[in-house]
């Protein structure tokens, strides 16, 4: 990719994805995901739905914490969706509200084209959710873009014939290779990393799975491979895979566009809208054209 703005990382901060910290409710803890904000430039939070689940889905303090989110929720009728809903919300604001420094109250989650949340007036601190089964995933960075995604380890995957609607050729040859009882666990993290890049890119599934890969089996994939197994993208990606809660597998995908630097304060995460409205676009157009084969503006 281009070259981005901002000043280089310092040493200390190389490794991109601290350990996801368990967060147990609204009082954290907290000082592991500030620490690995300030030490790593990002963090990962994990924690379990019931312990973010507000005691009466008709409290109406809720109104004030979901803000204009709060009609969407009045529109749903399933009790499962409606409660994934406020837990994944109540613990994303909360999150964020811990390392900003900010009550999650007066956080506004907002939404760009496609569905991709952000916290408006904060827009440096990218943020990305995921939720299923019983666990809620947030990602965060100030370096960035990111993406995470969660899937129960143990879904069956394999041997539904969806494999060539979500591999790339390259990627089912090496399948091959993998032992078959590692085969469906393979698929389930392959599965997580591309969902965390295209949220990490702001395509979520407009972006066809058969058109970028990763290895099948390590746990650090190093780059975004292209239909046939060669590079499609460079050293400003990172991408990383964990098994959480003996249960699910979570994969988090961030670019570096060489910001938030150890030592940046609050101030530093407010950034003028149109700016990185510009930004994004030329990131996400950027990484499509590489991932398209095209050559890159130097």
């Amino acid at each position: 990719m281009a070259a981005t703005t901002g000043a280089p990382l310092a040493p200390q901060e190389s490794r991109p994805f601290p350990e996801p910290a368990l967060v147990h409710g609204p009082d954290g803890p907290w000082e592991a995901v500030r620490a690995g904000l300030a030490q790593h430039g990002s963090a990962l939070v994990h924690a379990r739905l019931a312990d973010w689940l507000p005691a009466d889905l008709a409290d109406p303090a809720l109104a004030g914490l979901l803000g204009p989110d709060f009609a969407r929720f009045s529109r749903m009728r399933h009790p499962q969706v409606r409660a994934r809903f406020v837990a994944a919300r109540r613990m994303l604001k909360h999150t964020a509200g811990a390392v900003i420094g900010e009550p999650p109250q007066q956080l506004e989650l907002a939404y760009k084209l496609g569905g991709r949340p952000y916290l408006r007036g904060y827009e440096q601190l990218d943020i990305s959710l995921s939720h299923t089964a019983d666990v809620l995933v947030v990602g965060l960075t100030r370096r960035g873009w990111i993406g995470v995604d969660a899937e129960l380890t143990d879904r069956q995957i394999l041997g539904l014939g969806t494999e060539p609607q979500m591999c790339t050729p390259h990627e089912l040859r090496a399948l091959e290779l993998v032992p078959p009882d590692q085969r469906n666990s393979a698929l389930v993290r392959l599965w997580t990393l591309k969902e965390a890049y295209s949220k990490a890119i702001g395509q979520g599934m407009r972006f066809r799975f058969t058109e970028f890969g990763f290895g099948p089996q390590d746990r650090q994939a190093h780059e975004v491979q292209l239909p046939d197994g060669s590079p499609g993208s460079g050293a400003e990606w990172a991408f990383h895979t964990w098994p959480l809660q003996q249960r699910y597998t979570v994969s988090a995908a961030l670019y570096d566009a060489g910001f938030g630097r150890i030592g940046d304060g609050v101030d530093a995460l407010r950034v003028d809208e149109d700016l990185l409205a510009a930004l994004t676009g030329g990131a996400a157009a950027e990484g499509g054209r590489r991932l398209a084969g095209a050559p890159l503006a130097p």
